[in-house]
């Protein structure tokens, strides 16, 4: 990573929830942790099935959450944006995917934080961990709240409200 796009990630990443809290001295050391990866619309950052060796952070564009049923049909369950992280259930639980992740935009960037440079970045720099681990927690509450109002509203409109 260039010295240049070292600086235009560290400048983004201080306006993150995720970062809120750092210095921009730890951002930079975060920045040595991860690898930037771009990637083309439609093409998949993390398929179903495989087991989570990564964290992903959207720096730019968009990734579609996509749910693939047994008899093959797919559906859209989400949407990632920039400033948010994904791929967290797999990562910590160590079971397969549920979902693939799919860019949406033509030049999807991720920040890719893996298990290996995840394990070390927790023994050498815990707060910066804990800071990313609070991030994964409010991403995996956001999911949850989004899903739970979507299954509220669904349920309204299938039985008719106050039933």
């Amino acid at each position: 990573m260039s010295a240049a796009h070292k600086v235009e990630l560290s400048q983004f990443l201080k306006h993150q929830h995720l970062c809120e809290s750092l210095t921009m001295q730890e951002i930079n050391t975060l920045l040595e942790y991860v690898t930037h990866a771009h990637f083309s619309k439609n093409e998949v950052i993390a398929d179903i099935g495989t087991l989570g060796e990564a964290l992903y952070f959207v720096v730019k564009g968009e990734v579609a959450l996509i749910y693939e049923a047994p008899t093959g049909d797919q559906q859209e369950v989400g949407r990632m944006v920039e400033g948010e992280v994904m791929g967290e259930m797999s990562f910590f639980d160590r079971r397969p995917r549920s979902a693939r992740l799919v860019a949406k935009s033509e030049d999807t960037q991720v920040l890719v934080l893996t298990r290996a440079r995840y394990k070390r970045l927790r023994v050498e720099h815990p707060y910066i961990a804990v800071n990313l681990l609070e991030h994964v927690i409010i991403s995996l509450d956001h999911l949850f709240r989004r899903v739970s109002q979507d299954y509220t509203e669904f349920s309204s409109y299938l039985y008719g409200r106050g039933k």
